[in-house]
């Protein structure tokens, strides 16, 4: 992934086998992937979480190593569908817990100018992630501080 206010070069990752059905192996019945899935969202946990459990612990011991291919449903449409997807996307989410941990940081050591401007890009980062979700994934009138961000992450 390509960082946006660095000059240094993306992370390189794995790519995802070229497939288009589940292996013979992984042979678990989309319902029981399904409420394995919502079982997993109400106690907590957030969609990638759930997509590990699934790959490394399974469902009724056997993996699950791709839910679109074992379902036909992405994880989080799954999660949709029974109304167990979480307020705000994993990805913002993750995001204002950054900079909410940054600006306590800042806080307490005011002189670390390298952290604030990472204070300042990751809140950057929040307002144009928001601006891609705001009307679908989150409310029309949603706008980032720092005070509800804080108040958000304290709740869960």
């Amino acid at each position: 992934m390509a960082r946006m206010h660095t000059r240094r070069r993306g992370s390189s990752g794995s790519d995802k086998p070229a497939t288009d059905e589940n292996p013979e192996w992984s042979d678990v019945d989309a319902e029981d992937i399904e409420s394995r899935v919502v079982e997993l969202a109400e106690q907590g946990h957030d969609p990638s979480v759930i997509g590990l459990k699934l790959r490394d612990e399974g469902v009724k011991g056997v993996p699950v190593p791709d839910v679109k291919l074992a379902t036909g449903k992405k994880l989080t449409e799954i999660l949709d569908e029974h109304d167990a997807d979480p307020e705000f996307p994993e990805d913002l989410r993750n995001l204002m817990a950054q900079a909410v941990r940054l600006r306590e940081h800042m806080a307490e050591n005011g002189q670390d100018h390298q952290n604030k401007r990472a204070l300042q890009n990751t809140e950057s980062k929040i307002r144009r992630l928001a601006n891609y979700y705001r009307g679908d994934e989150i409310d029309e009138e949603f706008t980032y501080t720092h005070e509800y961000a804080a108040e958000l992450l304290d709740d869960e």
